[in-house]
C-alpha cells in the first residue's frame, strides 16, 4: 500500500507544507472543547492529532495505513487521551452518534466512494456536533498541481482534485450546508465545517 510505503518520509512533506497543515489543524482544533469526544479519520502520522489531543477529553485517531498509525502512536505517546485504531473511513466500526466532533482530514479526494465516507461521518457524530473535512485545494500560481502529479506517480491515486469552487460544489450537490475556512500554504487546505 502506498501510504505504508511513504510513512517513514511523510513528515518531510508535512514540513514542506507546514503552514497549510498547521493552519488547517489549528482551524479544526478551534472547534473542539475540553469535554468533547473526537474521532479523527485518516490521521496519518499525527500532525492534526497533535493539535487536537490537548483540547479534547478523548480522541480516537484512525487510519487505513497501519504503518502511518504506528508512526503517529510513537510520536504522540505522551498523550494519554488518544486511542489509535485501524479503520476504513467508509466502514467505521463505531456505534451511532458516539462522537461530538468528527474530522476526516485530507482523505476525501482519495476515495472511490466519498459518499460512503460522508454517510459514516454523519452516522457516528452526535446531533448538535460537527463534521470537519479539511481537503487540499488547488489555486492558481501555486505548485499544488505539480505536487499532486508527483504523488500520483508515486502511487497515491487521487480520485479528485478540488479548488475552492469545486469543493463547495461537491457539498452543494449533496445538499450539505457547510462553512469554509482556508489555510494557505504551498498546497492550501480548505476546511469544510458541517454543523449536524
Amino acid at each position: 500500500m502506498f501510504w505504508d510505503k511513504v510513512s517513514g518520509i511523510y513528515d518531510l512533506y508535512q514540513l514542506i507544507n507546514f503552514k497549510a497543515n498547521n493552519g488547517a489543524a489549528s482551524i479544526c482544533a478551534s472547534y473542539i472543547s475540553k469535554d468533547d469526544v473526537v474521532l479523527e479519520c485518516a490521521c496519518g502520522t499525527g500532525i492534526m492529532t497533535e493539535k487536537i489531543a490537548p483540547r479534547c477529553k478523548r480522541l480516537v485517531a484512525t487510519d487505513f495505513s497501519k504503518k502511518m498509525l504506528l508512526r503517529a502512536k510513537q510520536k504522540l505517546r505522551k498523550y494519554k487521551n488518544i486511542k489509535f485504531r485501524y479503520a476504513d473511513v467508509t466502514k467505521l466500526k463505531f456505534r451511532d452518534e458516539c462522537f461530538d466532533i468528527v474530522i476526516a482530514a485530507n482523505v476525501i479526494h482519495l476515495l472511490d466512494d466519498p459518499d460512503a465516507a460522508l454517510a459514516e461521518l454523519y452516522r457516528v457524530v452526535k446531533k448538535g456536533g460537527k463534521i470537519l473535512i479539511p481537503t487540499y485545494i488547488s489555486q492558481e500560481a501555486n505548485s499544488s498541481a505539480k505536487i499532486t502529479k508527483i504523488f500520483n506517480k508515486m502511487g497515491a491515486n487521487f480520485k479528485n482534485e478540488f479548488d475552492i469552487n469545486t469543493y463547495r460544489r461537491f457539498f452543494a450537490e449533496r445538499d450539505i450546508d457547510a462553512e469554509y475556512c482556508v489555510a494557505h500554504g504551498v498546497i492550501s487546505c480548505c476546511v469544510a465545517v458541517i454543523s449536524v
